[in-house]
């Protein structure tokens, strides 16, 4: 007999699952949540020198909680962040931290707006879009990015891909088009999937990965994320 109620499989690296998979249980979620990261967040070499190049810059950029993660504490110095979550993180590291909608167009917007002296620094990843030190910079603010970790991939683990062989529902969320593209090219998966994307640039990185359906969310944070979920999950 097919067990008809969803489960959750959480692909993100997994400090950030982890507290995903917490906020869905605070919003009453009791679906099963399987925890598999399709990425390792690998810290970059050499932080102390890392200190020196950010205490010398008028304030800093964090696109991401993995780069606030493995940031050096913010005593006090201006951090621009992508969203509320990131820049919550950044409060938490002793940053005077600032939070964007959600996306690096309203990011870039709001540093100019904001209009600090420069220079910044843009802490990110190895892979990273929107070319936010790029923008910055082409509009007459000095910035230049630093690349604090690497984004590594990883299979999906054997629980994981053991529940995606079986004919009972999962919901996948995504957060980003590499995640996409990673969790896409290790399928077709025979399991009924429901995936729900941050974006439409994230449903597109998936491909011709076949899935019952695809629900882009509403804003690109991860309330709407949780929101779409739960949503599911009420209607189901």
């Amino acid at each position: 007999m097919v067990d008809e109620t969803p489960l959750i499989l959480l692909t993100r690296p997994r400090a950030d699952a982890e507290g995903f998979a917490a906020n869905l249980r605070k919003q009453g979620v009791t679906a099963r949540i399987v925890i598999s990261p399709i990425v390792e967040i690998v810290p970059m070499p050499n932080q102390s020198a890392l200190m020196a190049e950010v205490s010398g810059a008028s304030g800093v950029i964090f696109t991401s909680r993995n780069a606030v993660a493995v940031a050096p504490e913010g005593a006090g110095q201006s951090a621009w962040c992508v969203g509320p979550a990131t820049a919550e993180a950044a409060r938490a590291k002793g940053w005077s931290a600032v939070a964007a909608k959600g996306d690096a167009d309203q990011l870039v917007a709001r540093i100019l707006a904001d209009a600090p002296k420069g220079p910044l620094i843009h802490l990110c990843g190895a892979v990273t879009r929107g070319a936010v030190a790029q923008r910055l910079t082409a509009a007459g603010l000095n910035t230049r990015e630093i690349v604090v970790y690497r984004q590594e991939a990883r299979g999906l683990s054997e629980p994981a891909l053991r529940i995606l062989s079986q004919k009972s529902p999962v919901i996948v969320p995504l957060f980003s088009p590499r995640a996409a593209a990673l969790f896409g090219a290790q399928g077709p998966f025979d399991a009924p999937l429901t995936v729900v994307t941050m974006s439409e640039a994230v449903k597109e990185a998936l491909g011709g990965l076949p899935c019952d359906q695809v629900i882009v969310a509403a804003q690109k944070d991860a309330e709407s994320m949780t929101n779409a979920i739960t949503g599911l999950l009420d209607a189901g």
